[in-house]
This record gives structure tokens, sequence and C-alpha cells, in this order.
């Protein structure tokens, strides 16, 4: 009985509190990401692409930076600059610690900001041009 009334205030207080719990970035890339990228960040090749090894590398060139912001999924996920910060950032370290360039910078809330009303309609040329054709 006490557990249960303790379980029931605590629900009471979640909410009626004004109190914002926030996700960590690996949870939100699992609820926002991992649909088409898999939890493990595989992809589905050639249409969804892995986000292992490559993406560090493509960070050499700093028009790929915007990019990774972008693209449809990233610019359209239902969290804050913030957030999307902290999951691309998560992504580049858990997937792709060993290819980031040498000096690599977090990706910050303001660069975030400012590339994310800027959605890419054609990512694959976008990509092309600054980067390279996919490799099928």
């Amino acid at each position: 009985m006490i557990y249960r009334t303790g379980f029931t205030l605590f629900i009471l207080l979640l909410l009626t509190s004004n109190t914002v719990f926030a996700a960590s970035p690996r949870i939100d890339y699992l609820l926002y990401c991992s649909g088409c990228h898999r939890p493990t960040g595989e992809g589905y090749p050639p249409n969804v692409p892995t986000l292992h090894d490559e993406l560090g590398k493509m960070l050499s060139v700093q028009q790929m930076r915007s990019y990774l912001v972008r693209v449809p999924g990233s610019n359209n996920a239902p969290i804050d600059d913030e957030a999307l910060a902290g999951v691309l950032n998560w992504i580049l370290q858990e997937f792709n610690a060993d290819t980031l360039p040498d000096g690599f910078q977090k990706l910050s809330t303001e660069e975030v900001g400012a590339a994310r009303p800027n959605l890419l309609a054609d990512p694959n040329k976008y990509r092309e041009t600054y980067w390279k054709a996919y490799d099928f």
C-alpha cells in the first residue's frame, strides 16, 4: 500500500510539475533517428545511408557541417536546436570517432540554429557537389 501511494504521489508530481525532463542525445537518437538508421546507425543502404565512419570524414569540408543539420531527417526532427546539436554530436562521437578530422569542434546550438531553416531540397546533389556521390 505504501508503494502504491508513493508511486501515485510521484505521478501526480510529474503531471503537475512545470519541470521539463530533457532526454539524452542517445535517447533522442533512438526516438527520432533509429527508425530509419537503426539503433546501431547502420541504416538501410542504399536508400538510408549508414551513420558510421564517413560522417567524420565529411567534416573535413566546412559545407558538410551544415549538411548534417539540413538533411530532412535532422531538419524535421521534433526537437529544438540544442537537442539536435546534441544528437548530431553524439552520432559523430559514437559512430565516427576514429574518422573525425584533427581539431574537430562539436556542432554548436547556434550553428544548428543558423543552418536548420535551410532544408536541403536535394541532399544527394548537395552531397555530390561538396563531398562526393554515394558509392552504391
